[in-house]
């Protein structure tokens, strides 16, 4: 009888990565880019990848040194921004640096000056670059009235991300529209969210007496930047309808967030409950105390809190982009309506409590479509993402008078 050998056992090894983020903002900031930056760099280190960050220094840094896992670097204030900066550049830092001790390839999440000296120092070391399209800071400059510079900075962003090898966007939308605009070389990363934390478990009887409101009765809640770029004027008119629509049921809007138009909407909503920036549990009790979430933006790259509001088990009302688009089913998990439609906006979210049925079943659905999006998988396609572009060098276009 012939003996054969014994099979044998291959076992692939995948090698770690030495990863650079690059991002003028990163927790404990609080706003989507921050958290998701957060998340992408937390799930590479426990996926046993090293991870180095470089970033602007924060207030709770104080004397704190960089050392091989993060730079600190100066930073600016951002008008309009409190508690936000711009990073200084420091391109000559990066060179000495990433000679010393070369990535394998960068992720830059900004486009500022930080992120901008970043990426000319790749290009000088032949480092492959990946960038985050994570702000619409052009559409924002519209919402301003400053229309000649959003023309600049969408020239500005399109130069930026055209020299990078790969540029991740969140929402097919927000691909669709850079396309248009000549951006190059577009790929996909999704956003997760962590459905154990905002879960409707957590709502809460007594915040919401809290909020003089019984457990029939509507809390409408909104969370967010309050800024003017957040179409908040939307927010108080759509509030305003529901209650001439349903005069006699008791609901209270519920506000949590700050930025430069709380003062201004506290005067034009008395009535209205203002909680301030929240983060964490607290957080995730307020959104799950909610029933229905209004979120009138039409600037957002992706919109974390509409995720997290349907993982919270609450009706969402939003403008069918970004998030919205790519995560609700118009009158099945939420409500949508054209982007820039204010009647329809208001006409959305008067249908979704005309009926106590309708809202149940419509919290109910986005509760299980929200508890299926979670962060690992994303983590794992930008872990695949990042090997993707690992040797390529990073892409030279003719007008690279800049760099």
């Amino acid at each position: 009888m012939t003996t054969w050998p014994a099979p044998t056992l291959w076992v692939m090894t995948t090698a770690s990565l030495h990863i650079t983020l690059i991002t003028e903002t990163f927790p404990p900031e609080i706003n989507g880019v921050a958290n998701t930056l957060g998340r992408l760099c937390d799930g590479l280190r426990a996926r046993g990848h090293q991870v180095e960050l470089v970033r602007p220094r924060q207030g709770s840094d104080q004397s704190r040194p960089s050392d091989d896992g993060l730079m600190l670097c100066r930073g600016w204030p951002l008008p309009g921004y409190p508690g936000l900066q711009w990073g200084q550049s420091s391109m000559h830092k990066l060179l000495r640096r990433w000679t010393r001790q070369r990535p394998d390839v960068l992720y830059i999440a900004t486009e500022g000056p930080l992120g901008l000296s970043a990426l000319r120092a790749a290009r000088r070391l032949g480092i492959s670059v990946v960038s985050g399209f994570h702000t619409n800071f052009q559409q924002y400059s519209n919402q301003y009235g400053l229309g000649m510079l959003s023309r600049v900075l969408t020239h500005y962003l399109r130069w930026f991300h055209n020299r990078s090898t790969l540029t991740l966007v969140p929402s097919a939308s927000q691909r669709m529209e850079l396309e248009r605009r000549h951006f190059e070389r577009l790929g996909m990363l999704a956003r997760g969210v962590d459905s154990q934390l905002f879960h409707p478990a957590r709502r809460d009887n007594g915040l919401r007496e809290s909020w003089a409101l019984n457990s029939e009765q509507i809390a409408v809640l909104h969370v967010g930047r309050l800024a003017q770029e957040k179409n908040l004027g939307l927010l108080k008119r759509c509030f305003e309808t529901l209650q001439d629509t349903y005069p006699l049921r008791q609901m209270k809007l519920i506000i949590v967030g700050d930025g430069p138009q709380r003062a201004m909407l506290e005067k034009e909503l008395p009535e209205a409950i203002f909680c301030g920036t929240l983060r964490g549990e607290e957080l995730a009790r307020h959104y799950a105390s909610g029933d229905v979430f209004l979120f009138p933006s039409l600037t957002e790259t992706f919109g974390n809190v509409v995720l997290e509001a349907m993982a919270s088990g609450l009706g969402v009302v939003a403008y069918d982009q970004a998030a919205a688009t790519q995560h609700i089913r118009h009158g099945y998990s939420g409500v949508l309506a054209m982007p820039g439609d204010e009647e329809a906006f208001c006409d959305a979210a008067k249908w979704l409590l005309e009926e106590p049925e309708s809202l149940r079943r419509v919290r109910l659905n986005a509760r299980q479509h929200a508890s299926r999006q979670g962060w690992p998988a994303i983590i794992e396609q930008f872990e695949r993402q990042l090997r993707g572009v690992c040797g390529e060098q990073p892409v030279i276009a003719a007008q690279s008078r800049l760099i």
